[in-house]
């Protein structure tokens, strides 16, 4: 299993484009757009609704992306420290503190904190996994590509 398969079994753009993506559900589906407003007003007025809609998490999706990438930078910063020092790539520790702190962001933001916890498992597991290789390289951050 490649790397890029670790991080789920996502469809590929290109997989979408050449139509060779089908969805691995039965789920109906139905596709939003200027077509499928028909002649029906409020039909209309729902697409259009949707589309700005889907404008703002459009937006969201690049800045969780952007900042996902910075914090990745971060950690492999810490990872490269962690090596130079001897340490492990875990932090027990620093985990349990991470989900106390994100929960109570989660809460006070109106999050479910399941995904808050999601998220944490996320970014430990992967940052974990390049503290690893980090070490493995003798401390190279050049493994993981991101200062290059």
């Amino acid at each position: 299993m490649s790397e890029a398969d670790d991080a789920g079994n996502w469809p590929r753009p290109e997989e979408y484009e050449s139509q060779k993506y089908e969805s691995p559900t039965t789920e109906a589906s139905t596709t939003v757009d200027a077509q499928s407003s028909s002649d029906d007003p409020e039909v209309a007025r729902c697409v259009a609704g949707i589309e700005a809609l889907r404008q703002s998490i459009d937006n969201v999706d690049t800045a969780i992306v952007s900042l996902l990438a910075e914090r990745f930078k971060y950690t492999s910063r810490v990872g490269v420290l962690k090596a130079r020092a001897g340490f492990e790539p875990a932090d027990y520790h620093r985990e349990h503190m991470q989900i106390e702190r994100l929960h109570r962001i989660a809460q006070d933001a109106g999050l479910d904190t399941d995904i808050a916890e999601m998220y944490r498992e996320f970014v430990v597991t992967e940052a974990k996994k390049r503290h690893r290789r980090i070490a493995e390289a003798g401390g190279d951050p050049g493994v993981l590509d991101v200062f290059a």
